[in-house]
């Protein structure tokens, strides 16, 4: 083949080639704005090990905000004209300085007062060679900051709610305001423990009310279908809870024939017997002229005073784990 026919071709391929790398940039030019926003969602809503973002609170959202902005420009600032040349040009440096960093790209020409981008051509950059102007770009990023900007609020909004949510404590003002108006109830308190029985035992009840109404299961549809539900629920449920409790305590009173009779009945009975025989014993060696005191008399009764304590305690701890139940 000769050398003149060679190199004819070999033009007409390059020619042929660079012919349908533009017409390809064209058409992915007109839709640079889809592409911009497509990388910002997989930046923004993605981490580095391409799993989807949880917003904790923990997250930086100004900073990556900035770092996906940053690649969707430098995308716009890619296709804004042909590199097939390899030529450098200063695309990229003047739209991050006028759309990503203003202040420093004002600071930068104090000396001009001309926006780098109201213009219809690139500096350095032939209108051959040129496929979005600099009033496109400017307009575009507008466009694309607008249409992210929705995304940019939703992240904000669940990052605060799961801090609200994460946040049980009250302010800071209010633990101290509640340590020092508190002062008198709690001094009270520390002098009265038998208030500290009584707020017991209603914490008991309420924590019974919880749990029979299931409060967390009613507001789960919202807050006006749950006050329904539970003004509709709340007088049974106490009734019921009353019932069972004298049901209980009838329980205990009158046991059946079949049941054995409870161990401090018989402790109190064996006591009083001995008691009583202790007593008559000490009456028999008086009439006999003969001092004498029984030393096991005390230690009975302590032990009947102890076997009682004992009883109560125990009917006590049945009636609180039924309260909880």
């Amino acid at each position: 083949m000769d050398e003149e026919v060679k190199d004819k071709m070999l033009l007409r391929l390059k020619e042929h080639a660079r012919g349908l790398v533009e017409a390809k940039a064209k058409e992915e030019a007109g839709r640079v704005l889809i592409r911009m926003k497509d990388r910002f969602s997989t930046l923004f809503s993605q981490d580095s090990d391409s799993m989807p973002r949880v917003w904790t609170g923990k997250e930086d959202i100004r900073a990556i905000t900035k770092t996906a902005r940053s690649a969707s420009l430098k995308l716009l600032s890619v296709m804004a004209a042909y590199r097939l040349d390899d030529s450098a040009d200063t695309i990229e440096n003047t739209l991050f300085l006028a759309l990503m960093d203003p202040k420093n790209g004002a600071s930068t020409n104090k000396g001009t007062s001309v926006d780098p981008l109201a213009s219809s051509s690139w500096a350095e950059v032939p209108a051959s060679k040129t496929l979005i102007t600099p009033v496109q770009c400017k307009s575009l990023w507008r466009q694309f900051k607008t249409e992210t900007e929705y995304t940019v609020t939703q992240a904000i909004a669940a990052q605060e709610a799961s801090k609200r949510n994460n946040n049980w404590l009250p302010p800071p003002w209010a633990i101290v305001a509640l340590f020092i108006l508190g002062f008198n109830e709690f001094m009270t308190l520390l002098r009265n423990p038998l208030y500290l029985g009584v707020i017991f035992v209603g914490f008991l009840l309420v924590k019974a009310l919880w749990v029979q109404l299931d409060i967390p299961g009613e507001f789960r549809n919202g807050a006006l279908p749950g006050l329904l539900s539970l003004s509709t629920k709340f007088l049974p449920t106490i009734m019921n809870l009353l019932r069972k409790l004298a049901e209980e305590g009838q329980g205990r009173a009158t046991p059946g024939p079949q049941h054995n009779p409870p161990v401090a009945a018989k402790k109190f009975e064996n006591g009083a017997s001995d008691l009583s025989s202790s007593a008559s014993s000490e009456v028999t060696s008086s009439k006999n002229g003969t001092e004498y005191s029984s030393p096991s008399a005390h230690q009975k009764l302590q032990n009947l005073c102890s076997s009682l304590l004992s009883g109560t305690m125990t009917a006590l701890h049945d009636l609180t784990f039924f309260a909880v139940e």
